[in-house]
Protein backbone atom coordinates (compact mmCIF):
# COMPACT_ATOMS: atom_id res chain seq x y z
CA UNK A 1 0.00 0.00 0.00
CA UNK A 2 1.48 3.22 -0.99
CA UNK A 3 0.82 5.95 1.84
CA UNK A 4 0.72 8.99 1.56
CA UNK A 5 -0.75 10.57 4.28
CA UNK A 6 -0.52 14.14 5.68
CA UNK A 7 -2.08 16.86 7.61
CA UNK A 8 -4.85 18.34 5.84
CA UNK A 9 -4.50 21.73 5.02
CA UNK A 10 -7.49 24.04 5.27
CA UNK A 11 -8.12 24.01 1.30
CA UNK A 12 -7.66 20.19 0.86
CA UNK A 13 -9.41 17.28 0.90
CA UNK A 14 -8.60 13.36 1.62
CA UNK A 15 -8.64 10.97 -1.74
CA UNK A 16 -8.53 7.97 -2.09
CA UNK A 17 -8.13 5.49 -4.71
CA UNK A 18 -6.15 2.82 -5.95
CA UNK A 19 -3.17 3.27 -8.61
CA UNK A 20 -1.96 0.22 -10.19
CA UNK A 21 -3.79 -2.58 -7.91
CA UNK A 22 -2.05 -0.51 -4.75
CA UNK A 23 -4.36 1.61 -2.41
CA UNK A 24 -3.54 4.96 -2.16
CA UNK A 25 -4.36 7.59 -0.19
CA UNK A 26 -3.54 11.35 -0.06
CA UNK A 27 -4.46 15.02 0.87
CA UNK A 28 -4.43 17.14 -1.76
CA UNK A 29 -6.91 20.19 -2.93
CA UNK A 30 -9.70 18.92 -4.89
CA UNK A 31 -8.19 21.17 -7.60
CA UNK A 32 -5.52 19.34 -8.12
CA UNK A 33 -5.07 17.81 -11.87
CA UNK A 34 -4.84 13.70 -12.05
CA UNK A 35 -1.31 14.09 -13.29
CA UNK A 36 0.09 16.35 -10.34
CA UNK A 37 -1.75 13.28 -8.16
CA UNK A 38 0.24 10.83 -9.91
CA UNK A 39 3.89 12.17 -10.90
CA UNK A 40 4.21 14.48 -7.67
CA UNK A 41 2.05 12.71 -4.79
CA UNK A 42 2.71 9.36 -5.74
CA UNK A 43 6.14 9.18 -7.62
CA UNK A 44 5.56 7.53 -10.81
CA UNK A 45 7.09 9.42 -13.21
CA UNK A 46 6.43 7.19 -16.46
CA UNK A 47 2.89 9.63 -17.29
CA UNK A 48 4.21 12.23 -19.20
CA UNK A 49 3.69 16.03 -18.73
CA UNK A 50 2.96 17.35 -22.21
CA UNK A 51 0.50 19.83 -23.67
CA UNK A 52 -1.09 20.18 -20.05
CA UNK A 53 -4.64 20.95 -22.10
CA UNK A 54 -5.61 17.11 -23.60
CA UNK A 55 -3.96 17.67 -26.93
CA UNK A 56 -1.38 14.68 -27.65
CA UNK A 57 -1.91 12.10 -24.95
CA UNK A 58 1.63 11.59 -23.29
CA UNK A 59 -0.64 12.00 -20.50
CA UNK A 60 -2.52 9.18 -20.68
CA UNK A 61 -3.83 6.76 -17.99
CA UNK A 62 -6.86 4.28 -17.56
CA UNK A 63 -9.39 5.14 -15.38
CA UNK A 64 -11.19 2.32 -14.52
CA UNK A 65 -10.15 0.77 -17.87
CA UNK A 66 -11.13 4.01 -19.56
CA UNK A 67 -8.42 6.05 -21.49
CA UNK A 68 -8.15 9.81 -19.58
CA UNK A 69 -5.87 12.38 -20.07
CA UNK A 70 -4.34 12.87 -16.72
CA UNK A 71 -3.48 16.43 -17.35
CA UNK A 72 -7.32 17.91 -17.67
CA UNK A 73 -8.70 14.99 -15.06
CA UNK A 74 -9.00 16.53 -11.69
CA UNK A 75 -8.58 14.69 -8.44
CA UNK A 76 -12.28 14.83 -7.11
CA UNK A 77 -13.08 13.41 -10.43
CA UNK A 78 -11.05 10.32 -9.53
CA UNK A 79 -11.94 9.60 -5.67
CA UNK A 80 -12.42 5.73 -5.44
CA UNK A 81 -11.60 4.99 -9.22
CA UNK A 82 -8.51 2.06 -10.21
CA UNK A 83 -6.05 4.27 -12.03
CA UNK A 84 -3.45 1.97 -14.23
CA UNK A 85 -0.21 3.83 -15.63
CA UNK A 86 2.39 2.59 -17.56
CA UNK A 87 4.65 1.34 -14.89
CA UNK A 88 0.86 -0.71 -13.64
CA UNK A 89 0.35 -3.12 -16.80
CA UNK A 90 3.76 -5.48 -16.75
CA UNK A 91 3.77 -8.14 -14.46
CA UNK A 92 6.53 -8.74 -12.51
CA UNK A 93 9.46 -8.70 -15.23
CA UNK A 94 7.26 -9.72 -18.18
CA UNK A 95 6.50 -6.90 -20.24
CA UNK A 96 2.45 -6.60 -20.98
CA UNK A 97 1.81 -7.58 -25.07
CA UNK A 98 1.41 -4.61 -26.09
CA UNK A 99 4.76 -3.43 -24.52
CA UNK A 100 6.57 -6.10 -26.24
CA UNK A 101 4.90 -5.40 -29.32
CA UNK A 102 6.15 -1.53 -29.34
CA UNK A 103 9.58 -3.12 -28.58
CA UNK A 104 9.39 -5.81 -31.24
CA UNK A 105 8.34 -3.72 -33.97
CA UNK A 106 10.49 -0.51 -33.04
CA UNK A 107 6.82 1.37 -32.34
CA UNK A 108 8.94 4.41 -30.64
CA UNK A 109 11.76 6.76 -31.31
CA UNK A 110 12.06 9.19 -28.39
CA UNK A 111 9.98 7.43 -26.34
CA UNK A 112 8.20 10.28 -24.75
CA UNK A 113 5.04 9.35 -26.10
CA UNK A 114 5.02 5.99 -26.09
CA UNK A 115 3.26 4.93 -21.99
CA UNK A 116 0.10 6.82 -23.24
CA UNK A 117 0.34 5.15 -26.79
CA UNK A 118 0.48 1.85 -24.96
CA UNK A 119 -2.07 2.09 -22.55
CA UNK A 120 -4.92 3.59 -25.46
CA UNK A 121 -3.75 0.36 -27.20
CA UNK A 122 -4.03 -2.17 -24.58
CA UNK A 123 -7.58 -0.35 -23.69
CA UNK A 124 -8.55 -1.05 -27.37
CA UNK A 125 -7.71 -4.42 -26.87
CA UNK A 126 -9.08 -4.88 -24.08
CA UNK A 127 -12.50 -4.20 -25.42
CA UNK A 128 -11.76 -5.06 -29.25
CA UNK A 129 -9.46 -8.11 -29.10
CA UNK A 130 -9.64 -7.70 -33.26
CA UNK A 131 -10.00 -4.36 -34.14
CA UNK A 132 -10.25 -2.69 -37.45
CA UNK A 133 -8.06 -0.30 -38.71
CA UNK A 134 -10.63 2.20 -38.46
CA UNK A 135 -10.73 1.54 -34.56
CA UNK A 136 -7.16 1.89 -34.18
CA UNK A 137 -7.04 4.92 -35.83
CA UNK A 138 -9.52 6.08 -33.67
CA UNK A 139 -7.73 4.95 -30.79
CA UNK A 140 -5.02 6.09 -31.34
CA UNK A 141 -6.40 9.99 -32.23
CA UNK A 142 -5.51 11.07 -28.50
CA UNK A 143 -2.42 9.99 -28.89
CA UNK A 144 0.42 12.67 -30.77
CA UNK A 145 4.26 10.89 -32.02
CA UNK A 146 6.60 13.62 -32.94
CA UNK A 147 8.89 10.97 -34.19
CA UNK A 148 8.06 8.08 -35.68
CA UNK A 149 5.47 8.71 -38.68
CA UNK A 150 3.11 6.42 -37.05
CA UNK A 151 4.56 3.60 -39.45
CA UNK A 152 6.19 1.33 -36.59
CA UNK A 153 3.33 2.01 -34.03
CA UNK A 154 0.72 0.72 -36.15
CA UNK A 155 2.82 -2.43 -36.96
CA UNK A 156 3.40 -2.27 -32.70
CA UNK A 157 -0.65 -2.61 -32.85
CA UNK A 158 -0.75 -5.63 -35.01
CA UNK A 159 1.75 -7.36 -33.80
CA UNK A 160 0.05 -6.63 -30.33
CA UNK A 161 -3.03 -8.38 -31.61
CA UNK A 162 -0.85 -11.50 -32.61
CA UNK A 163 0.69 -11.75 -29.64
CA UNK A 164 -2.95 -11.14 -27.56
CA UNK A 165 -4.27 -14.39 -29.34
Amino acid sequence: MIDNRTELAPAQSRLTLRVNGAACEIAAPPSTRLLQVIREFIGLTGTKRSCEIGRCGACMVLVDGEPVNACLAMAYQVQGAEITTIEGIASGTELHPVQRAFLEEGGFQCGYCTPGMVLSVKALLDRSPDPSDEEVEEALSGNLCRCTGYGGIRRAVRRAIELGR
